[in-house]
């Protein structure tokens, strides 16, 4: 319980943090930065799991 106490301390921490450093221009900036590189790395992973499946559908079934 400990743990958690101090789990929910740390992601407050955080979120009042990453909410100050966002209302300078640098931070908005950051901000931006990297919400454009995470969805970014989320494309090119749903683009790689959309290939492989389409590549695992189109396989003959070894199984049997």
């Amino acid at each position: 319980m400990k743990n958690a106490l101090w789990l929910v301390i740390g992601i407050g921490t955080g979120f009042l943090a990453a909410h100050q450093v966002n209302r300078t221009e640098t931070g908005r900036a950051f901000f931006e930065e990297l919400d454009a590189r995470m969805q970014e790395f989320t494309a090119a992973v749903t683009a790689g799991y959309r290939s492989r499946e389409a590549e695992l559908r189109g396989a003959p079934d070894t199984d049997r």
